[in-house]
């Protein structure tokens, strides 16, 4: 029996001004985001700086979120929530790109502050939008709606990446740096812009209104106190602790220790985003049918191996290739944590639900991104591993391997600790 709420244009609509949302977002992404770390190694960043330039502003960040719970269940309106996040975003495109090169002594500095005030605006809008999305889509379409914005995104952030890599390499090669990033940024904030305007024609009207927020009742909500979240939420921020060992430090290995070009670089990026657009239908189709706990066991059994073959070779084709398999396991370890939060928050809390979940996240993200900082400046900068006759010029290869055991250590301790929310399983049962 279909749900009357389905049928109405207005969530139609709202549906499709979401795909066209992630649309603009994914240029933005692809075309700006992607960039930040190599934009501040042109201002001779640290390994320490890139660490904190990945950890900070999402660590951060996500305090934000509680905010942004606070507001709209005070405003019960998430539209207005999510639109001034964006047009912040849109705004701080400018300083971020002007201010390092005002003053480029303190260029890192000044590029990990503008990032924080980005991400700290683009965390105001997660919990809003999770909330609004999910009310306008049917919960047994989660997996395949999600998918599919999934997909256009991916497919949109690939052609901004190839895209703004041949702008970068073209600016490199006339020496002037400054003109392809400030196309990039340029590029990037009119995306933003267009994408807030997307979601400013959809009709709210159309949704159930959100309930009352009781701050003080959310103690008491049975969510919180469940073991088996609780437990998720442990092994995904420990997940993501031992995946940020490696995470911020590929950019500085790529165009520093192997002295590649943006277009190179640019490569490596694309093919992981490549394997993205040609998975994300499976892993919808995966989600809906089997379940997210069996999605993210099945990706998470491949994830730690990614980051230890960058030890056996350099050639620019092989990384790729590497990074095109990270890009097909990744896509199906997001879809799968993302959509198990949806099924284990109740509709009223899921707004809080997805803060928590990102705090969770966030703080693997700062610890994870700070060990692998220090392990770069503390592990031996040559060595040679005689069993796989295997010689290393700087030490990030063996951070990398860090970060791969580190992975096989949380999936063996923690990657059977939680089990598929109790809302999904009477659903599977029932169909």
């Amino acid at each position: 029996m279909n749900d009357p709420l389905t049928s109405h244009p207005g969530m139609k609509r709202g549906q499709r001004y979401g795909l066209r949302d992630g649309f603009f977002y994914a240029v933005s992404q692809g075309g700006g985001e992607s960039y930040l770390s190599a934009f501040a190694l042109v201002f001779h960043a640290t390994p320490l700086q890139i660490g904190l330039l990945s950890a900070i502003p999402q660590t951060l960040g996500v305090w934000a979120q509680f905010i942004s719970v606070w507001l709209l269940h005070r405003l019960q309106a998430r539209r207005p929530v999510i639109l001034v996040g964006m047009v912040a975003q849109m705004l701080m495109w400018g300083p971020l790109l002007a201010l390092p090169w005002a003053f480029p002594a303190y260029g890192p500095w000044l590029v990990i502050g503008c990032a924080l005030a980005y991400f700290t605006m683009g965390h105001i809008v997660i919990p809003a939008w999770n909330s609004l999305m999910t009310d306008l889509v049917q919960s047994h379409h989660w997996g395949s709606y999600f998918s599919q914005r999934a997909r256009v995104m991916t497919v949109t952030q690939f052609l901004a990446l190839v895209g703004g890599g041949v702008l970068l390499h073209w600016a490199e090669g006339m020496g002037r740096p400054f003109i392809g990033f400030g196309v990039l940024f340029l590029f990037a904030s009119a995306a933003r812009a267009a994408s807030a305007l997307m979601l400013a024609r959809v009709d709210e009207s159309v949704v159930p209104i959100l309930p009352k927020l009781d701050i003080s009742l959310l103690p008491s909500r049975q969510w919180i106190h469940s073991k088996n979240f609780v437990k998720f939420l442990l092994f995904s921020g420990s997940f993501h602790a031992a995946v940020l060992v490696a995470g911020p430090y590929f950019v500085i290995y790529l165009l520093q220790d192997l002295q590649w070009s943006y277009l190179e670089y640019t490569g490596w990026l694309a093919s992981g985003v490549l394997g993205q657009i040609l998975t994300f239908p499976l892993w919808g189709r995966m989600s809906d049918r089997y379940g997210n706990k069996a999605l993210i066991r099945w990706c998470g059994m491949f994830v730690p191996v990614l980051p230890m073959l960058y030890l056996f070779h350099t050639a620019v084709p092989y990384l790729v290739i590497v990074n095109f398999f990270g890009g097909v396991l990744w896509s199906g370890m997001a879809l799968g944590l993302q959509n198990f939060v949806f099924h284990a928050v109740p509709r009223e809390d899921r707004a809080m639900g997805i803060a928590v979940y990102n705090t969770a996240n966030g703080l693997g993200w700062f610890a994870g991104a700070m060990a692998g900082s220090w392990l770069a400046m503390v592990l031996p900068n040559h060595a040679v591993i005689p069993i796989v006759h295997i010689s290393l010029t700087t030490s990030l290869p063996l951070v990398f391997l860090v970060s791969g055991f580190l992975r096989i250590i949380v999936l063996w301790f923690l990657g059977d600790s939680f089990t598929e929310p109790q809302s999904r399983e009477i659903r599977q049962a029932a169909s």
